[in-house]
């Protein structure tokens, strides 16, 4: 193989399947492009090095979105799942909880607040007690 020939892996016809969303360039491909590109750039006109720069603060802001797009999404979906432990508030809960004999059994209790530590949320109930909100089989309206 001579030193400009393109390696076969790098051929289209030749890439993996892979699963994305959309027609959307990742970051992993966009090196693979620059590699691709500076692997096969003519000799006598290599690249400038305003262009390469150019490209590697393309990709910089490529990885910037990508964390930030990251980011908000694991933000939002806590905001969405705090906001359907609150509808909780003012409900009757019931969840299991072993017993002494190894049986369990049922408890209720109204919620007063929800909050959320380490990942878990948990229930505040009437009286103070807390509650996993993972616990909780079954929910009612409070009459």
């Amino acid at each position: 193989m001579s030193t400009n020939a393109i390696d076969s892996d790098l051929y289209l016809s030749n890439a993996p399947e892979r699963q994305s969303k959309g027609s959307n360039l990742g970051k992993d491909d966009f090196l693979k492009i620059l590699m691709v590109q500076l692997q096969n750039q003519d000799p006598l006109k290599p690249l400038e090095d305003k262009d390469f720069i150019a490209q590697m603060a393309t990709f910089s802001s490529l990885e910037q979105m990508t964390n930030l797009n990251n980011s908000l999404t694991n933000y939002l979906s806590g905001q969405n799942a705090i906001s359907s432990y609150a509808e909780w508030i003012g409900k009757e809960v019931s969840w299991e909880t072993a017993q002494n004999n190894g049986e369990t059994a049922v408890e209720t209790g109204v919620v007063e607040s929800v909050k959320k530590a380490n990942n878990e949320f948990t229930l505040v109930l009437k009286g103070r007690k807390e509650i996993k909100a993972a616990s909780v089989v079954a929910i009612t309206n409070q009459n």
